[in-house]
């Protein structure tokens, strides 16, 4: 089926629609068509495209459930060990061999998102590349009439919101995103090194904030330096910073910097929705729910909530009354298990009370404020 219909023709339809091609799309396309529902899986392919990150072995048991789990098994790199430098200046580590699931893996991101599309495609969902969905009207069934970019259109009975932080669909139907922290990211992904380098995730707390890095598939590595967009270190220039720390600094040396690449910058504050679901829409990922990247469950989450809000459209397109309430609730219980490990990790780190960046992250006065 094409999700485009002739000019004067009636729009094609399909059960759902699900706004965005990322995890959380994927892994709701995947629940439902496996459900025996029809799909468009609309990728809008728009802005910069993800960077390597960091999933851990428990995803082992959703992938599986989605029947996604052979997507891990070429282009992503082992890993082993997590080494963190937080609450002091020596390096702990958690060994994957502790792990009951075995080791995580280093993605590429990239790879990941387009396997995950394709087993969505493979077991019957219909993808739409460079397809931004936009709610046009809604039909006399209750369903929607769907834009996908200049004049195709589909009809559904119900959309999927996997749009990432800007929740296009859910804000555009009322729902408001209510924000926690004003945590930033900037970024850079540094040239293959000369030589065989770390293969672990490390993570390095500072005065101003935290630093991250990773190895990426073809022996690139992941620089990432977090604080909050309205501290003087959000200005930071990434080289200079890197002498405040004693561990990132020599693993970012074993690689060349880009000649002319620019950090990029991107929003990594605690979001989520004021409300999950609403009349012909649910959400998942991170336009439900977005984390600080301190948690390393952002992909793991967008994969959970993407999976539980295949799951309750289809029960509830099945007259489950209650199936979108208990997507909710578990939305809840994941963000209420996250503010706690994120208050208890935070609170880890006292070396520096005085700077306003941890200030803020020992407190417990963190009001959500609308986006």
């Amino acid at each position: 089926m094409s999700p485009a219909a002739p000019a004067g023709a009636r729009a094609p339809r399909v059960d759902v629609v699900v706004a965005g091609g990322g995890p959380a799309g994927a892994a709701a396309a995947l629940a439902l068509v496996r459900a025996g529902r029809t799909v468009l899986l609309a990728d809008a392919g728009r802005g910069p495209a993800p960077v390597g990150e960091a999933l851990p072995a428990a995803a082992r048991v959703l992938l599986r459930d989605l029947g996604a789990d052979g997507v891990l098994a070429d282009g992503h790199l082992p890993c082993l060990a997590n080494r963190s430098a937080w609450g002091g200046p020596a390096l702990g580590s958690t060994d994957s061999i502790l792990d009951p699931h075995g080791h995580g893996w280093h993605l590429d991101r990239q790879s990941f998102d387009r396997q995950l599309r394709a087993r969505a495609r493979e077991q019957g969902a219909v993808l739409a590349t460079g397809s931004a969905v936009r709610p046009l009207d809604r039909t006399a069934d209750g369903g929607w009439t769907v834009g996908l970019g200049g004049r195709e259109t589909v009809r559904c009975r119900w959309i999927v919101d996997a749009t990432g932080r800007r929740a296009a669909v859910a804000t555009a139907c009322g729902a408001r995103r209510l924000v926690r922290d004003r945590l930033l990211a900037v970024h850079l992904t540094l040239g293959p090194a000369a030589r065989p380098a770390d293969t672990t995730t490390t993570v390095e707390a500072v005065r101003d904030g935290w630093w991250y890095t990773a190895p990426l598939p073809a022996g690139r590595r992941l620089l990432a330096w977090y604080t909050d967009a309205d501290l003087p270190a959000a200005r930071t220039a990434l080289p200079a910073g890197l002498a405040a720390t004693r561990h990132i600094g020599p693993l970012a040396d074993a690689h060349p910097w880009p000649p002319g690449a620019a950090p990029r910058r991107a929003p990594a504050h605690t979001a989520r929705l004021d409300t999950v679901h609403g009349e012909g829409w649910t959400a998942a990922g991170d336009a439900a729910l977005a984390f600080d990247p301190l948690s390393s469950q952002g992909i793991l989450t967008a994969l959970f909530t993407g999976l539980s809000a295949g799951r309750a459209v289809h029960a509830h397109l099945d007259g489950d009354p209650a199936a979108l309430a208990g997507h909710a609730r578990a939305v809840d219980q994941v963000h209420a298990l996250y503010l706690r490990n994120h208050r208890t990790h935070y609170a880890a780190e006292q070396r520096w009370p005085d700077r306003p960046f941890w200030q803020r992250r020992h407190t417990r006065t963190h009001q959500e404020v609308p986006a």
